[in-house]
């Protein structure tokens, strides 16, 4: 028996009648991207992988925090080459990641979780790019109130 024979066999077995009605009354979500715009975002993920070219690459995951778009995510992938360094330089120096040698960056990255920040996402014709603005520091209480350490006097 092939492995295909095997798996259609072993599902065949798998009795989903019980979700006939839900699955013909659910709306499939759409997965439009958040539009462009300025957003407040906290990096969820960051991964440093390689591009489809080969070359390193960090991948940011970025979920926005408010407004009508909370919870939606924004990605944003830096593509490391010579010409991009100056521009990578300047995003992990807007994160706070400061390196006395880029080669540091693999075993930091985790320092990157969590960073709140500003971002703008801007499209143009097929091309998104995101900006790294400025980091923020969002307060945590939920009622309203400016935790004590954050008052301005």
């Amino acid at each position: 028996m092939s492995d295909y024979e095997e798996y259609e066999t072993t599902n065949q077995s798998v009795d989903l009648t019980s979700f006939d009605d839900d699955f013909a009354t659910a709306e499939a979500p759409e997965y439009d991207e958040v539009p462009d715009g300025k957003y407040q975002a906290r990096i969820e993920s960051v991964k440093l992988e390689s591009s489809q070219k080969g070359d390193p690459m960090i991948k940011f995951d970025l979920e926005v925090l408010s407004g009508s778009h909370a919870g939606r995510h924004i990605f944003k992938n830096s593509v490391i080459t010579q010409a991009s360094i100056p521009y990578v330089k300047r995003d992990l120096k807007t994160l706070g990641l400061e390196l006395s040698k880029f080669s540091e960056l693999s075993g930091r990255l985790e320092e990157l979780l969590d960073v709140t920040l500003e971002v703008t996402k801007r499209t143009r014709g097929d091309y998104t790019n995101v900006y790294f603005n400025r980091r923020i520091r969002i307060a945590a209480a939920s009622n309203g109130e400016v935790p004590a350490g954050d008052m301005p006097f």
